[in-house]
């Protein structure tokens, strides 16, 4: 590694709160982007207590201002730092950034190669443009619920805000391309996207088997829908997850478990008919795993090129020997809370890499700075702070 932090030729305005705004401009601080989150002058991000885990590492490598939107001055003051930022990123109800003044067209106009990204909860037109949108929404009404769960007991939400997070990565990477198409045209352009799309995008093959095949998929609990063995089987101490796709697979499966029986039930002997017969090899197969721990069969299956692995709890997964060495966690220092470690990049270049360089700022901790830099004198600063729009 060079040192080299591939965006931090760009600037970053953050407008945005919550989780899907700030996971998307994550991505880029992360890589090296100028990150300036803007705050209201009220209660702090609906993602909790500032110094929570979950605003810690939402909202490090950024340097926080406060302004008053609902002030003209403060409007005037975003709009000066949209002059010379590269990047805004905002996630209010569609109707709220027009009503502010600044929405994409107020912020072109004062800087052309603006790159502008908006999140909603449905879109920026539409019946549902106007309304409110959680995560928890999105997974109901994109699909995700209905096929999540165990059959029989009715819909259930993803353990991870599924919606927030995708929306955010699909913003990142609008932005990125809209970035790399300004380098030919000049200019920037607005990227959309919303919790709805990114959340219909992600049913994926549930998705195109009803689109293209005409099949509504339901919940199959810990099973794949089409295949088997795929899913969740119990060993002596534990439950593990075995994958086994295609004949091949199958047999190196048999072979590995001792059971040529499975080879020879005619019941499991394709793999449509071991989805129809879907119960009775369960058992089959649980019968045998049941017989030893799951670190056996995790060595024996991979050994014979099988896919296996442990159901691992929080505390399990961090400390993975393959988690450890894939650096996806990284320590910061902060200030007053000390070391603290947080959710790195997953993913590495061969040449440069993402770091957290600071922890999440105190709220307005850059505001003079930042407003120095943008032109503000030290005279027109206290006015602005005497009248509130600043803090």
């Amino acid at each position: 590694m060079n040192g080299h932090s591939p965006l931090s030729r760009f600037t970053v305005l953050d407008l945005s709160r919550v989780r899907a705004g700030p996971n998307a401009v994550k991505q880029l601080s992360d890589w090296g982007a100028a990150v300036i989150k803007v705050e209201g002058p009220g209660e702090d991000d609906m993602t909790g207590a500032r110094d929570g885990s979950d605003f810690q590492n939402l909202h490090r490598n950024k340097r926080s201002i406060v302004l008053d939107l609902k002030a003209p001055e403060g409007v005037a003051v975003v709009k000066r730092l949209a002059a010379h930022a590269d990047v805004v990123v905002e996630n209010f109800r569609p109707d709220v950034k027009h009503r502010l003044g600044i929405g994409y067209d107020e912020l072109r106009a004062v800087n052309p190669r603006l790159v502008y990204a908006s999140i909603s909860g449905f879109g920026q037109d539409g019946p549902y443009a106007g309304r409110p949108g959680f995560d928890q929404i999105a997974q109901a009404m994109g699909g995700l619920m209905s096929v999540n769960g165990v059959p029989g007991q009715g819909p259930l939400r993803a353990g991870i805000p599924v919606a927030d997070l995708c929306s955010g990565l699909f913003a990142a990477i609008g932005i990125l391309i809209a970035l790399l198409d300004r380098e030919t045209t000049g200019e920037g352009q607005w990227v959309q996207t919303s919790l709805l799309q990114a959340q219909v995008a992600m049913l994926d093959f549930q998705a195109v088997s009803w689109l293209v095949d005409g099949r509504i998929s339901g919940q199959t609990g810990n099973d794949h829908p089409y295949m088997t063995p795929m899913g969740v089987y119990p060993a002596s101490d534990g439950g593990i997850v075995i994958g086994a796709s295609g004949q091949g697979q199958y047999r190196k499966f048999c072979e590995a478990l001792n059971a040529p029986t499975l080879l020879a039930d005619p019941r499991f002997a394709s793999a449509p008919a071991r989805v129809e017969n879907r119960t009775a090899f369960n058992e089959a197969v649980s019968d045998i795993t049941l017989t030893a721990p799951a670190a056996h069969w995790v060595a024996v299956l991979n050994a014979a090129g099988i896919a296996c692995g442990p159901i691992n709890r929080m505390d399990q997964v961090f400390a993975d020997p393959q988690v450890r060495a894939s650096g996806v966690v990284q320590p910061v220092e902060h200030p007053r809370l000390g070391r603290l470690e947080l959710l790195g990049a997953p993913l590495t270049l061969s040449a440069s890499a993402a770091r957290i360089e600071t922890p999440a700022p105190e709220k307005g901790e850059h505001t003079d700075i930042l407003l120095r830099d943008a032109g503000y004198s030290d005279a027109e600063i206290a006015g602005l702070r005497a009248e509130g729009v600043v803090a």
